[in-house]
């Protein structure tokens, strides 16, 4: 429990209105995705980088817990204050987009801005910002930051860390400092952005994001194949990926998650199939978009494509893109206890992947559909168990276990998009050398050496 004087003296930095110790801001800033709850101690707003400066300079010296938070959109815990301390929230004052500069391509903005907010304010002026998490109508780019959030364009046009080109960013100590330039090239001095980026508010506190723009293409077109099992579907990603074309994005459901859609929202789906591919395409002409589609479909036929279909129309594709969207929220036909991850692989390993999720679902008994951004190699894997019994949920966090081993003897990652956070933490022996444990250490003890900025994330 913060003493009152501290309280106190923060109102003297942000001003009353700014800061709140009530019942209902503490829970409302006690969980996020993840459905755990830790109560802060009090919840402050600031108006400025000179605020987040004061308050960090103070909490320094007192040894106050900081947890930065973006929307509390996350899967992993990463932005609870699960040891108490002050929650520092940005949507409130620093949410605004500083600039949109044609000439360089770039986008200036303050953590809080919402995603969506700046696709569609570059869009406006024939720009394009491509990160586009699922949470992208209301997950901040502080956030976005923080996690290294991708999404489903992220097969061609990559993720978060590929569009920050600078950033400012308050230490612990209250120092700001500056990481990166709006240059195209820069060499000079480490790459301190590419540190923050994905740290989680464990190192500093962003307060200004400089993000590179690209051309709006001027045409999409959506695709779908209907393949006869996962494995050849997977097959057909990485050969596609290799084939000559780079789709926009290529997202697939396995046939547990078509019947959990199909039976939640009766949109016709082939719930026979062994798999689903949904595919964008974009660029400027419309023969290139045939040509990418065609190839597309050449190389899915050679790979147990049932059947493709390309949508005609704007609703055709949004009825296509239907499944994938309202992919997570059906899984609930199989229980109420969802322990999701989102593991990534190398693309060619994908086939052998699911086939080896495959096995750990029979073996314990439990029904793990999966989804998710095979372009990226990213698959979100969902044990679903009975929440209210007690050995279900134990089997479903044995069976999980097995999945990040498989996953990194295939070559793999525990996380390619939600973080580490508190959740996935106990795991991460599991994919790193203790050598490399005490270097993430030692930058932690390097930027934060009181450990005061969200302490115990990513096991630091």
């Amino acid at each position: 429990m913060i003493d009152a004087k501290h309280l106190n003296y923060f109102k003297t930095i942000v001003g009353e209105e700014n800061i709140y110790s009530d019942t209902a801001h503490l829970r409302a800033y006690s969980y996020d995705a993840t459905r755990e709850h830790f109560k802060p101690d009090a919840v402050i707003f600031p108006r400025d980088e000179e605020d987040v400066s004061e308050v960090l300079k103070y909490c320094n010296e007192h040894q106050i817990i900081i947890v930065p938070r973006g929307a509390g959109s996350g899967f992993t815990g990463g932005s609870l204050p699960s040891s108490g301390g002050i929650v520092l929230g940005f949507e409130k004052h620093m949410n605004k987009i500083l600039d949109i500069d044609m000439q360089n391509m770039v986008a200036v903005v303050q953590p809080g801005v919402i995603n969506m907010d700046l696709q569609r304010a570059v869009e406006a002026v024939g720009l394009f910002y491509p990160p586009d998490p699922a949470s992208q109508d209301y997950s901040s780019l502080g956030g976005n930051v923080s996690e290294n959030a991708g999404g489903m364009r992220a097969a061609k046009y990559g993720i978060t860390k590929d569009y920050v080109m600078a950033m400012r960013a308050v230490l612990p100590s209250g120092d700001v400092i500056k990481a990166g330039k709006k240059t195209i090239k820069d060499v000079a001095g480490y790459n301190i952005s590419g540190i923050l980026i994905a740290s989680e508010g464990t190192l500093a506190v962003t307060t200004e994001i400089t993000l590179k723009l690209l051309a709006k293409p001027k045409l999409t077109k959506t695709a779908m194949g209907v393949f006869d099992s996962v494995e050849r579907a997977m097959e057909a990603v990485y050969k596609t990926m290799a084939g000559g074309v780079t789709p926009v994005a290529m997202e697939f459901l396995d046939n547990l998650t078509i019947k959990a859609v199909e039976k939640t929202f009766h949109k016709g789906l082939p719930v026979d199939a062994g798999a689903i591919l949904i595919t964008d395409v974009d660029g400027n002409l419309e023969d290139d978009l045939d040509f990418q589609l065609a190839l597309i479909k050449k190389i899915f036929k050679q790979n147990g494509c049932l059947e493709f279909k390309i949508a005609q129309t704007k609703e055709q594709a949004a009825d296509i893109w239907f499944a994938r969207r309202n992919a997570s929220q059906s899984l609930s036909v199989y229980g109420s206890k969802k322990v999701n991850e989102d593991i990534t692989v190398p693309r060619s390993v994908l086939p052998q992947l699911l086939a080896r999720f495959d096995k750990i679902a029979k073996k314990y008994s439990v029904n793990i559909p999966c989804f998710g951004h095979t372009g990226d190699g990213n698959v979100h894997t969902n044990v679903m168990v009975d929440g209210s019994d007690a050995k279900q949920v134990e089997i479903a966090y044995k069976a999980i276990k097995e999945v990040f081993e498989v996953t990194i003897e295939l070559g793999g990652t525990l996380s390619g998009e939600h973080g580490i956070g508190l959740s996935k933490a106990p795991y991460m022996s599991m994919a790193f050398t203790q050598e490399e444990i005490n270097l993430f250490k030692s930058i932690k003890q390097a930027f934060d050496p009181n450990n005061i900025l969200n302490p115990h994330k990513m096991g630091l």
